[in-house]
């Protein structure tokens, strides 16, 4: 009779540390992702007019809050409602799916940022590439809304996948008479089911964005070749923009390769080899790709650079007056 065994406990001194890294990532996800989102719909808010870049980054900003979220609340249920007999409860599954939905939805926004990227930068010489280019530039907002509803039904379908298969496993427990190994080989079949599931359902987006994101790869290395007969000290604006939006893209594209495998991993891991913690090293992972593609969209847009130089300055200016406060004798105290 085969025995089911238990998950490989882990001292609470790396419970603790992943814990509070956990906060940290999640602290730091949020600050980037929140300055994006708050920089532009202040902007909305005033009715000032956004640029179709701004509106992608306020739509992908949310998402990845979304998924900082959900990674913080598997970092929770790892450390302190993981039971040992239970290696995929229901919660802990259903954490999974959402996060595999949001990480689409993000998919879809970066999708969209490539193509309005190619678009803007990309000089086409061919006429109908030239109307394709102007038509995506113009269509970026319907391109947007296009994304959320082709989101909502793959979270739909998703969903009903998701919870036709926990039902699925439900009743086939109560056949088998509660069955240990038997429920819990039922539940990775539907735990690797929803999964590839969603993963297929990213394959539309995914082989746009790599299209896109080749067209500028090819677009760059021609530019260069151009450059090359002009003199070395002269500035290219088109070379910075074309630099620029290929490092966020490639950002992304390496970020979310890594954080979807590192996911694809925290399965097995937890499934066959029970290692809770080598499920923290890939939950870790996978909360520091959306921080760290946050960062490099802040360091990448002119408009955010300029709202950090500012609060900077800000920061810069009331520390000064603190200083100064404290330091002159002839400010008159409060009491």
């Amino acid at each position: 009779m085969v025995t089911l065994t238990h998950i490989g406990s882990v001292p609470s001194e790396v419970r603790n540390a992943f814990l509070f890294f956990s906060v940290l990532e999640f602290a730091v996800g949020i600050l980037v992702n929140a300055f994006i989102f708050l920089v532009n719909f202040r902007d909305l808010v005033r009715r000032q007019s956004l640029s179709h870049c701004d509106l992608v980054l306020l739509s992908l900003s949310l998402t990845q809050l979304v998924l900082h979220g959900l990674l913080l609340l598997k970092a929770i249920q790892l450390t302190h409602f993981q039971r040992l007999r239970d290696p995929l409860s229901f919660s802990y599954q259903t954490i999974i799916v959402f996060w595999m939905i949001v990480n689409q939805a993000s998919l879809w926004f970066a999708t969209c940022l490539s193509l309005l990227y190619c678009s803007k930068i990309v000089r086409f010489s061919h006429a109908f590439l030239l109307r394709a280019a102007s038509w995506i530039s113009r269509k970026i907002p319907q391109m947007l809304l296009s994304a959320v509803v082709l989101s909502c039904v793959c979270t739909l379908l998703c969903l009903w996948d998701f919870f036709s298969g926990s039902h699925f496993s439900a009743v086939t427990r109560l056949l088998t008479n509660n069955s240990t190994e038997l429920n819990l080989n039922i539940a990775k079949l539907s735990v690797f089911h929803s999964f590839l599931f969603c993963c297929l359902a990213s394959v539309p987006s995914f082989l746009l964005f790599l299209v896109s994101s080749g067209v500028l790869v090819f677009s760059l290395g021609r530019h260069v070749r151009m450059m090359r007969a002009k003199t070395r000290g002269s500035r290219d604006p088109s070379l910075e923009a074309h630099t620029r939006a290929l490092r966020s893209l490639v950002s992304f594209f390496c970020l979310y390769v890594l954080s979807l495998c590192a996911a694809l991993f925290s399965i097995p891991l937890l499934m066959l080899w029970r290692s809770k913690a080598g499920v923290m090293v890939c939950v870790g992972i996978m909360a520091a790709c959306p921080s760290g593609h946050a960062v490099i969209l802040i360091s990448g847009n002119a408009k955010l650079r300029r709202a950090v130089d500012t609060i900077l300055l800000w920061a810069q200016s009331s520390l000064r007056v603190r200083v100064d406060h404290k330091t002159d004798p002839r400010m008159p105290g409060l009491c």
